[in-house]
């Protein structure tokens, strides 16, 4: 192995893509920069991408569900809970 280089190996999927030259560009400059593989830019990408996905997935899973109207049990459960705070907080019940 020569001096300050990194030989890596992968088992990873090979595939050929299509992509506008700019973006082409701004990865070529980015690996320079970063002393990276366009590979590995891709990479990097592609997971901030699945992670920002996984994210926007969960928060409309969350969105879906507060926007349901609480049972009964919920709405006792909550003035309960605060009730509990406040006192906690304060020292003082209503």
């Amino acid at each position: 192995m020569t001096m300050g280089m990194i030989y890596m190996h992968t088992n990873g999927m090979k595939i050929a893509i299509s992509i506008p030259d700019d973006v082409f560009q701004e990865v070529e400059k980015i690996a320079k920069e970063q002393k990276k593989s366009r590979s590995q830019v891709f990479v990097s990408a592609a997971r901030e991408f699945i992670q920002r996905n996984e994210t926007r997935r969960l928060i409309e899973k969350l969105d879906e569900a507060y926007a349901q109207p609480d049972t009964p049990d919920e709405t006792a459960r909550r003035k309960t809970m605060g009730e509990y705070q406040r006192k906690r907080l304060t020292g003082k019940t209503r």
